[in-house]
């Protein structure tokens, strides 16, 4: 049994929330909230909160789940819309600036010995 959370056009560019996600792939719920509230990354409060929904609705489709079992068994960190600003600089010259954006989805399972 698996529970899906997503969450898309989230304002942190992809290469920043990727590291949290091999920091937490294929750990137990528990142990990758606990990392996620000692790190100091900007998607640290985005990810913990993908978690906390998709073991709700883990708990929202079974009622008959132990939630210590619960494991982190897939994240998906894509690359969302990408925002271009040109800044202009002297001698008319122009920097372009990029806003990159993702979408973040967390796929959460139940341990299983056949796993």
């Amino acid at each position: 049994m698996e529970a899906v959370a997503s969450q898309r056009n989230v304002a942190i560019a992809p290469r920043k929330v990727r590291l949290l996600a091999d920091l937490i792939r294929g750990e137990y719920v528990d142990d990758a909230l606990d990392q996620l509230s000692l790190t100091h990354k900007a998607g640290s409060p985005v990810i913990m909160k993908l978690i906390n929904s998709a073991v709700a609705n883990m708990l929202d489709n079974s009622s008959d789940v132990d939630e210590t079992m619960l494991y982190v068994k897939m994240i998906f960190v894509d690359d969302g819309i990408v925002r271009k600003w040109i800044r202009p600089r002297s001698r008319g010259i122009a920097n372009r600036t990029l806003r990159r954006r993702c979408h973040i989805k967390v796929v959460v399972s139940e341990w299983s010995e056949e796993e």
